[in-house]
């Protein structure tokens, strides 16, 4: 059967058609810079490859030029929309309510909306892109792979906050943890590399957004993102770790409404606020340079990965590898450099000519005698998501 997955951003929309059980990619592709002016479209399948430079407001007019890419006469691959069989969405926050993939229905829609707050930059293009897909894809299955759903393992003692227990009981405010999807890929590639059923992971998944999650036996059982994706390590936009006191030193001296503050920790803080810069190709290239806000910028993201290093590595009683992936993970060998440095009382040294690689596969970059695998693992959101979605149709 063919399944497409749609990963909807708040500016862009990766996609991947797949046959389904062989996971067989039929196309793939990005669009990227919805609502800029510079918006494009990226597709490419075994006969054609497609870059162009568009004119796409929303999310609605860029899946509609997906579809007529895969519906076009000479290199598509599709034709006609009911070939696909189901749809898998990528949904970041699922609550309490969610811990499996789940079918779509209009009250599965209603509890994606209501999370809007909690996810502010994910789950409404989430929903936006649900909303897109069932008007043009009439006949599929629409399923819902939620971001959380994988961090349902861990524990009360450790997904619970020091606040009244009414809130966690009425109110299900407590730790649910993100990237699951990337978390669960990589981890599973890890445990079968290390070939044991027992073992003692830290996953770090470093984008634009970043996660760490601590794997005891192939099971998540901390995680540093916590009741929304806002709070732990340094981040592209988003702050990461703060005070909670500052949030109301900023409303109740400084003059700012609370609305002002939520978007300040989510889109003006992190590496932004820190650099003037998101992307961290263009903050390495600047620290280079000789950037001394850049340097420190980068060192501060580095320690703050450090401190949950050892933090999960000391609930675990102990390591045997630690995952880099995602965009940054899996590229920046400055990052995972740094990242690594001095941790050799925990059994971590890295090899620096073995880092100095763009892996396309599960890849080693331990010392030789390094007690501790430091693994490079290319994520793969899309094909888990094609798989939660098989599985979920079929049985």
């Amino acid at each position: 059967m063919k399944i497409l997955v749609l990963n909807s951003g708040s500016s862009s929309l990766k996609y991947q058609l797949f046959q389904m059980p062989e996971a067989t990619v039929i196309c793939s592709g990005l669009v990227e810079r919805i609502g800029l002016d510079n918006a494009e479209i990226h597709y490419k399948s075994k006969q054609f490859k497609y870059d162009v430079i568009e004119n796409i407001p929303d999310h609605n007019t860029g899946l509609n030029l997906v579809v007529n890419l895969l519906l076009d006469a000479k290199n598509g691959v599709i034709k006609s929309t009911d070939e696909i069989e189901a749809v898998g969405h990528r949904v970041v926050h699922g609550g309490s309510t969610f811990s499996k993939t789940t079918l779509i229905t209009n009250e599965v829609k209603d509890k994606i909306k209501s999370l809007f707050s909690l996810a502010p930059l994910h789950n409404p293009p989430n929903y936006e892109g649900i909303e897109v897909a069932e008007s043009i894809f009439t006949k599929a299955k629409q399923i819902a792979v939620f971001d959380t759903a994988f961090h349902q393992s861990i524990p009360q003692k450790a997904h619970s906050y020091a606040i009244p227990t009414k809130f966690l009981e009425e109110d299900k405010i407590r730790l649910y943890g993100f990237h699951g999807t990337s978390h669960k890929y990589v981890s599973e590639k890890a445990i079968e590399f290390l070939n044991t059923q027992s073992s003692k992971i830290i996953s770090i998944h470093l984008g634009n957004g970043c996660s760490m999650t601590a794997l005891k036996d192939g099971k998540s059982i901390d995680h540093t993102l916590g009741f929304s994706p806002v709070n732990g390590l340094i981040m592209g936009t988003r702050s990461g770790d703060i005070d909670h006191s500052i949030i109301f030193h900023l409303v109740n001296n400084l003059g700012y409404s609370l609305k002002e503050v939520n978007t300040m920790l989510q889109k003006e803080s992190g590496m932004l606020g820190l650099t003037g810069f998101s992307d961290l190709r263009e903050i390495e290239s600047e620290a280079s340079n000789g950037n001394k806000t850049c340097q420190l910028a980068l060192e501060m993201n580095a320690y703050r990965i450090k401190k949950y290093i050892g933090s999960f590595t000391s609930i675990m009683n102990g390591l045997d590898a630690i995952i880099f992936t995602a965009g940054i993970g899996e590229n920046s060998s400055y990052m995972r450099q740094l990242v690594c440095a001095d941790l050799d009382f925990l059994g971590i040294a890295i090899d620096l000519a073995k880092n100095n690689c763009r892996p396309k596969e599960l890849t080693e970059i331990q010392t030789d005698n390094g007690k501790v695998k430091i693994l490079v693992i290319p994520t793969n959101e899309e094909i888990e998501i094609a798989r939660q979605s098989f599985n979920l149709v079929n049985n």
